[in-house]
């Protein structure tokens, strides 16, 4: 039986509709591998990138998203918090010639003559010198017209109307506290970079994105700071003298709980006067304001080094019996002859020495302790070597070379022949009150346990025997005048004759007196230092360190004392009653 034919083109084909379907979904399934595999590369590139900042980079994004956020320079406080230098926004003002031209008109830099504008910026800023920023625009130099613009002076120079007269915005250097400590912190130049004091020692520190988020800490307390300068500012003015410095030093730490050297510049708007002087002006002795007179400029201080004199005498075993005289008449030694500024009497013991400031008694000291002696302390005293203070500018002091002859040793004894910076006296002292220990200043905070170890100078019980000696001084002797009722004072006065060509000026005198308080439990070494005072009527005529660099401690004690927790007290004092038998009459 014949079957009915289908045509070939309508028979399915069962086969093919299969073969397809099955690429379709292969084709499907390779698309969905590719796009997983995509997210997997992806994500294992996350992972790889991940790995690489964590392990080879660490915290190199984290830091780099801080380092938007940090000022440029870090910031300086005082022990207290309180700032002394930060980083602030502000404007500058900068001279564009190629302002009006950048269109490509070649039109003139300026719409007004350069008078004119001088005339205008003038009114804003009363400091500024007309005729040099006119010869600056007249030249089409561009440069900064100035560096510091407040906002509301921004908005001024903007109503001026010239394009040339551009007010970018950028990050400056600002001292919260004016000139105060200006000696201490120095100042930051116009290439970023710290100049003089601290800013310069710690310029790497305070620049570095690593380490400048931390404010660093002075030792220095504001309070204290602003005391020192403005008592020594009115005693500078009060005798006319042409300069000043003192310093309040930790005897325990080492510690500068201020410093100050007029005259002052302001480290805001430092100027060129600040920093150098002419020739003129230095053939008469002159110094810039930024010249640092407490840790760069060696004086002859004087009688300030009869008590370090004496202490090493009884140190050495050289004074056993405070009561021994000493024959006050003049004494020649090699063909000079040692003299006192008036009669002190036939003979006189230690504590009368002191208390009367005989350069007889201390050479007759000298002598029985020898030149090798005297120069060993002096040298463990650091006197033959730069001050020890981070600050870069160092004075180095003015030291006889190999042994003593006696004459040298003699006039070493009362402060001539050797000249040293205030800060010299000032750890020499404090390690004559604190129980015989030298330690080397220092302007960072210091923890508590942080003070260095120092060396040992003086036996603990010299320095006892100092302590009442130095209160003896103030009390009976020429530092009446620094003697702050409750405070308990002691210290020494010094005046000395300025070195000049062919001897000493008979009419310059460095006047300085060296303290310390409260002598019952020594803790601060003060240092009131006035550089060519003249007798006027605050000093009631007289030029010495008894009539105007004590008082100056007498004010400043009280003043500072409670603020470091040294309150005064009538009824506590250090006992003299074994000492005051040997003084005699001291009215």
């Amino acid at each position: 039986m014949n079957s009915l034919a289908v045509p070939s083109t309508l028979v399915p084909a069962t086969g093919g509709t299969l073969d397809f379907r099955r690429r379709s979904l292969l084709m499907a399934r390779l698309r969905v591998l590719m796009v997983a595999a995509g997210f997997l590369l992806v994500a294992f590139i996350a992972l790889v990138r991940i790995a690489w900042i964590g392990v080879a980079q660490p915290g190199h994004e984290v830091r780099s998203m801080a380092d938007a956020l940090l000022p440029p320079r870090g910031e300086i406080t005082d022990r207290n918090g309180v700032p002394l230098a930060r980083a602030f926004p502000a404007y500058a003002l900068w001279f564009n010639p190629d302002a009006m031209s950048e269109g490509g008109d070649g039109g003139p830099p300026l719409v007004k003559t350069p008078e004119q504008i001088a005339t205008e910026l003038r009114a804003i800023f009363p400091d500024l010198d007309t005729y040099e920023v006119t010869q600056q625009l007249a030249s089409g130099r561009a440069g900064y017209i100035r560096r510091r613009v407040l906002p509301e002076d921004a908005n001024k120079v903007m109503a001026i109307g010239e394009l040339a007269l551009e007010l970018p915005q950028e990050e400056d250097r600002h001292y919260p506290q004016g000139s105060l400590a200006a000696h201490v912190l120095g100042y930051v130049g116009a290439d970023d970079n710290g100049r003089v004091g601290m800013e310069e020692v710690l310029n790497e520190r305070l620049s570095n994105p690593a380490t400048r988020g931390e404010p660093v800490a002075l030792s220095i307390d504001m309070r204290v700071q602003g005391a020192l300068e403005d008592e020594l500012a009115s005693g500078m003015r009060s005798v006319n003298a042409v300069g000043a410095a003192g310093i309040v030093l930790d005897v325990d730490t080492g510690e500068v709980l201020a410093l100050a050297s007029l005259p002052e510049f302001d480290p805001n708007a430092v100027t060129s006067a600040d920093v150098r002087v002419t020739n003129e002006q230095h053939a008469r002795g002159e110094v810039p304001r930024a010249f640092n007179r407490v840790t760069n400029q060696v004086y002859e201080l004087g009688s300030t080094f009869k008590p370090l004199t004496v202490a090493a005498a009884i140190d050495s075993g050289a004074v056993t019996n405070l009561a021994k005289r000493y024959n006050a008449a003049p004494l020649p030694v090699a063909g000079f002859t040692i003299r006192d500024s008036h009669p002190l009497g036939a003979s006189l013991n230690i504590p009368e020495i002191l208390i009367h400031s005989s350069n007889i008694g201390t050479a007759h000291v000298v002598d029985d302790m020898g030149p090798a002696t005297l120069r060993r302390y002096m040298v463990d005293l650091g006197m033959n070597e730069r001050p020890y203070i981070e600050l870069p500018a160092r004075g180095f002091p003015i030291w006889a070379s190999g042994d003593w002859p006696r004459i040298r040793a003699m006039t070493v004894g009362y402060g001539h022949g050797i000249a040293v910076t205030p800060l010299h006296l000032a750890s020499a002292y404090a390690a004559m009150v604190n129980g015989g220990v030298w330690r080397p200043a220092t302007l960072h905070k210091l923890a508590p346990g942080e003070a260095p170890r120092g060396r040992r100078v003086f036996k603990a019980s010299t320095s006892a025997r100092m302590n009442q000696l130095l209160r003896m001084i103030a009390v009976y002797g020429t530092g009446r005048n620094a003697d702050a009722p409750g405070f308990r004072v002691g210290g020494k006065t010094g005046s000395a004759e300025k070195p000049s060509s062919g001897g000493y000026a008979r009419s310059s005198l460095v006047s300085t007196f060296a303290a310390a308080f409260p002598m019952d439990n020594p803790r601060y070494v003060v240092i009131a230092m006035l550089d060519e005072p003249q007798g006027t009527v605050a000093s009631s005529f007289q030029r010495t360190a008894a009539w105007n660099a004590a008082p100056i401690v007498g004010r400043l004690v009280p003043r500072i004392g409670p603020q470091l927790g040294v309150l005064p007290d009538a009824d506590r004092d250090i006992d003299l009653t074994d000492l005051k038998p040997l003084v005699g009459d001291t009215d």
